[in-house]
């Protein structure tokens, strides 16, 4: 049995992992690269660091192996940046990375003269600086990138998929986050891109999610002629490894942010207000589409009270801190670090704790912090329900927070409905090894990897719903204090 590659470029860190025909992961390497605040709201990555990692690991992974490896799938922080060189692979300038809120005015100024009609109906996403197109645009007048006929742009994926093969490429899933795309005609939209002078000419050919893309080719520890051949946005790969294949199924990942994805089929659907709509993949020319609700801060909160306010000092602690008070003594905690989205869609708000008194501890603001990954959670799945029609009847969880029993037992009282972690709760990668196993016939159909979806933990509602819509009534003043900070 061969075995297939994912490459996971996280927000902090880059996770490659290989995985066997059932869907198991049999051998991992991880490492973190460096996080850049030039100022206040703005966040940098250097794209040269993000390739070293990842060639370091790659060759290490590879070398653990006792197997072939058939193919490669990547799976990345979708809406950062990336400008670079076609003649020599060096960047021009630091990736911009998707927390990044530099363009806050830029968008307000498009709001103001009326372009998010035309954005909303063709890209499925809001005004909102979170996207790509406004970055490339800075990169462009202000970064000091020339618009050569050597320039080339694109998200994390085509940066990653250079390096390993030479290849200029993209998929929807990717595309579809840089307001530069059209769901409708599957396209780079000449309007948008002229709209944001960002040359058709610097981006990445669209291919398919799962599809050989190139190979593998000169890349230090990696075998020559390996496929690389499936390409998915993190949380649509989660959607995918989290085997949502049906209309209605959801998922939400914990991780930096979090991100409720519902597949809604093989139809784009009209905009629907506070909800982005996306391109889930493209496997051969069926394009299947998801709503969306991104919540910018969740697990960052958590790296936050480790890094930020030294309360604790590991991450693994947050959850046992938090559970060790019976609540939250009154506390709430807005992490609005990098503007809220879905469904406030607010750049200019900024974090806030509310409710503190003399008896506050480290361990009520930590609860806080892990209460507010449940609030946030149903705000959103409350506005998809609201806007889109969709009912969450039971919600599929993964990311690094999804480990905390009292995070999942929150999140069942929120919804009111079950809650289950999978044995493999790595799903972004995993969906990504999917996509590229099923290209090259690892796997057969989505029916062989659902039947690799193993339950881990089932959580039911332990609350009564009005005692959680009174704790959620709560978050919501907390959240109106927070909101239009910076105006």
């Amino acid at each position: 049995m061969a075995a297939v590659i994912a490459v996971d470029a996280g927000t902090t860190s880059i996770r490659c992992m290989a995985f066997d025909e059932h869907g198991t992961s049999i051998a991992a390497t991880q490492g973190e690269f460096a996080q850049h605040f030039p100022r206040p709201g703005w966040v940098e990555h250097d794209a040269a660091e993000i390739w070293a990692v990842t060639q370091r690991l790659l060759a290490a992974l590879v070398d653990q192996l006792h197997e072939p490896v058939a193919a490669i799938g990547i799976t990345n922080q979708r809406e950062t940046v990336v400008a670079w060189d076609r003649r020599t692979g060096v960047p021009r300038h630091r990736a911009i990375v998707w927390q990044d809120r530099r363009t806050a005015a830029r968008m307000q100024a498009l709001h103001d003269e009326g372009l998010l009609p035309v954005v909303r109906e063709r890209t499925g996403l809001v005004l909102d600086p979170y996207f790509s197109a406004s970055k490339l645009e800075w990169l462009l007048t202000e970064g000091g990138v020339a618009a050569d006929e050597h320039l080339a742009l694109g998200t994390v994926d085509a940066w990653l998929l250079w390096n390993l093969t030479g290849v200029h490429g993209t998929d929807p899933s990717n595309a579809s986050r840089t307001m530069l795309f059209d769901l409708h005609t599957a396209a780079w939209d000449a309007e948008l891109a002229d709209r944001f002078g960002v040359p058709p000419a610097a981006l990445p050919e669209v291919l398919p999610s799962s599809g050989r893309m190139g190979t593998t080719r000169g890349v230090p520890g990696v075998p020559d002629g390996i496929p690389v051949s499936g390409i998915a946005g993190d949380q649509q790969a989660a959607l995918f490894g989290q085997t949502c294949y049906a209309p209605g199924e959801a998922k939400n990942t914990y991780g930096t942010g979090s991100f409720v994805l519902a597949n809604v089929g093989p139809t784009c659907p009209p905009p629907a207000e506070g909800i982005l709509t996306t391109v889930a993949w493209q496997i051969g020319d069926e394009v299947t589409y998801a709503l969306e609700a991104a919540i910018f801060v969740t697990g960052a909160t958590i790296q936050w009270l480790r890094d930020g306010l030294g309360i604790v000092s590991a991450a693994s602690e947050v959850g046992p801190l938090a559970e060790s008070v019976d609540d939250n003594g009154g506390v709430y905690l807005v992490p609005a670090f990098a503007g809220l989205g879905c469904p406030w869609w607010d750049p200019y708000a900024r974090g806030t704790v509310v409710g503190i008194t003399r008896g506050t501890t480290r361990a009520h603001l930590a609860r806080a912090a892990v209460e507010a990954m449940a609030y946030q959670t149903r705000d959103a799945v409350e506005a998809m329900a609201a806007a889109a029609g969709i009912t969450v009847t039971a919600l599929k969880v993964d990311g690094g927070a999804a480990v905390m029993p009292l995070l999942l037992q929150l999140q069942a009282d929120q919804l009111q409905v079950p809650v289950s972690r999978p044995v493999v709760a790595e799903t972004t990668a995993l969906g990504a090894a999917y996509l590229a196993g099923l290209a090259e016939g690892v796997w057969a159909t989505t029916d062989d990897l659902r039947a690799n979806w193993r339950l881990d933990v089932e959580v039911r509602p332990a609350t009564d719903r009005s005692v959680a819509d009174g704790l959620h009534a709560a978050w919501r003043r907390a959240v109106e204090r927070s909101l239009a900070w910076e105006r």
